[in-house]
């Protein structure tokens, strides 16, 4: 099997689930999550089943489940997937005891979800301690984690301004991200080696690295809120400009220093768990 085809599979208790990346995310195998949740013999005619049963389970199937083609040891096939949200709404319909477990898993994630809307710094804590089993140093996690901060502080400042588009985000971060580094964020990953759409660019940043970005975009909401700009281009000569600030910055401590502190380190011995973060990177 070609390396492709290996990545499109992922072992779930020794057994085979089939995925493909769609639209930057995880699309697994719906009859391949059933066979392993439920032994059936006929997991296909067990998901009909499922849906007799749930009829707006049925009534929804179109925008949870969607047709794709996987490629797998017998070749490319089109298969039903859906994304993780999706495999949750389906394994709420399956009685099998294999399925009580991440039953139960819901529920628990859905009452600390509401603990830490009425006490944020609950989340906080959740998102150490992610970073603590991911192997990160408690001084990178304390940078990393005011980052996460600025960027929200950001991103709540152009919200305020009219921006709402998810590609103008993008665009606004690439060009603080030019001004800082001399890269989008896009290059960026590929200057480290990130391939998955999955690893956050900043959870794989060094120290120095983190400072900038945060400089650059702390600079960046403070002009905002003085200039008050009501226009694309007024929020990307603000963008620029936080940027080159920091870019300035690190220029003169690259100088300093005598090396660069653009760095191609990465940390993707700790990238089985999921990228964690603010979904800044574009």
């Amino acid at each position: 099997m070609s390396e492709t085809g290996k990545k499109s599979l992922v072992v779930f208790q020794d057994k085979t689930i089939r995925r493909t990346l769609h639209n930057d995310e995880w699309y697994f195998a719906v009859v391949d999550v059933v066979a392993v949740l439920t032994d059936s013999v006929n997991p296909t005619d067990y998901i009909k089943k499922i849906r007799r049963r749930d009829p707006i389970l049925a009534q929804g199937w179109g925008q949870i489940v969607t047709p794709l083609s996987i490629e797998t040891a017998g070749g490319v096939q089109k298969v039903n997937c859906a994304n993780v949200k999706g495999l949750f709404r389906i394994i709420q319909s399956i009685p099998s005891p294999k399925a009580e477990p991440f039953k139960q898993w819901l529920a628990q994630v859905g009452y600390d979800r509401v603990l830490e809307i009425e006490n944020p710094e609950l989340a906080q804590e959740r998102m150490k301690e992610l970073y603590e089993q991911k192997g990160y140093p408690k001084d990178w996690i304390d940078k990393r984690l005011r980052g996460i901060a600025i960027r929200q502080n950001l991103t709540d400042e152009w919200k305020a301004r009219g921006i709402t588009d998810e590609r103008d985000f993008a665009i606004l971060t690439a060009e603080i991200s030019k001004a800082t580094f001399g890269m989008t964020p896009s290059a960026y990953k590929i200057y480290k080696g990130l391939n998955s759409p999955n690893q956050n660019l900043r959870d794989h940043m060094t120290d120095l690295e983190l400072i900038f970005t945060m400089l650059g975009e702390r600079v960046t909401t403070e002009l905002s809120k003085q200039e008050k700009p009501t226009s694309m281009p007024g929020h990307k000569s603000v963008a620029q400009r936080g940027g080159r600030v920091a870019g300035n910055a690190r220029k003169e401590t690259e100088k300093e220093l005598g090396h660069s502190i653009i760095s191609e380190e990465n940390h993707l011995s700790n990238d089985e768990l999921p990228g964690i973060g603010e979904g800044e990177d574009k």
